[in-house]
């Protein structure tokens, strides 16, 4: 009897073993990892230079397009976009052939992961158009539909495995997942000249817009806040509401009650 249980309980060790060890191996098949690409950690207090890196890429094709394409407010012509596609194939090439290195700085590898984040976004939305949302497509942030090199990524990848983790929170407002909820598709391209002004500019933005309520004793959020709590609760801010604090307009009071908004998924896209 004791040896029956015995092999029980160490084939469903095994079992829980293999099935942990395959289920790391799917999500690195579908591109949920960094796939060894180089993904540096910001300092505290980034600076915008393009001055400590041994490659300077230009962006300016991307920023061409979104000036086209994308308002103010961030909707985009996505019909319009699609008489542009061979421009953005171009610019999506000129990505895949750069990977980024260690000899990259984190103001360059930022300016590049958003980049290409935002700009496959797009293009996986002109794919798939016309359409209401983007969770109307299959495993939108799941497949390895980034090529970069040799390696291949999906944009959860990209967001997960290497932008979180490079020490900077202000990346949630940057990248954009083609809904109206998301932080909106700024209309330049991040570069590292600009990188450290471009992030605080998206992110006051964000945070001072109608995707938050928040007055001095009530502070109803984006649910990005509610998501990514981790990224934003940090030794400089011990609490939501001190990020906020830092970038919002009204400062909200200590002990106020913090709830988060429905996401709305539909598509951002120009009336």
């Amino acid at each position: 009897m004791k040896n029956s249980i015995f092999k029980c309980s160490l084939t469903l060790a095994l079992g829980i073993i293999l099935f942990a060890f395959n289920g790391c191996t799917l999500l690195s098949a579908a591109g949920l990892s960094d796939k060894g690409l180089s993904n540096k950690k910001a300092p505290d207090k980034l600076t915008s230079t393009t001055a400590n890196s041994a490659v300077n890429l230009d962006h300016s094709a991307w920023t061409e397009l979104l000036q086209k394409h994308v308002n103010s407010n961030g909707d985009v012509a996505y019909k319009a976009f699609k008489k542009d596609r061979e421009k953005l194939d171009e610019y999506l090439n000129m990505l895949s052939k750069n990977k980024p290195t260690k000899a990259w700085s984190v103001q360059e590898q930022l300016a590049y992961y958003i980049n290409l984040y935002n700009a496959h976004t797009v293009a996986l939305i002109l794919d798939n158009y016309p359409l209401k949302s983007i969770k109307d497509i299959d495993s939108p942030w799941a497949k390895a539909i980034v090529p970069v090199g040799n390696k291949e990524l999906s944009l959860g990848g990209i967001e997960n495995s290497i932008l979180r983790k490079m020490n900077e929170a202000r990346i949630h407002f940057a990248i954009n997942c083609a809904s109206i909820s998301c932080p909106k598709l700024l209309n330049e391209a991040y570069t590292a000249a600009k990188i450290d002004e471009q992030l605080d500019k998206v992110t006051r933005e964000f945070i001072n817009s109608d995707r938050n309520e928040i007055s001095e004793n009530s502070a109803k959020l984006s649910s990005v806040f509610n998501w990514y709590k981790r990224d934003f609760v940090t030794e400089e801010s011990n609490s939501i509401r001190e990020y906020l604090n830092q970038y919002s307009e009204t400062k909200i009071n200590r002990g106020t009650k913090i709830s988060f908004k429905d996401y709305n998924w539909n598509l951002n896209e120009q009336k």
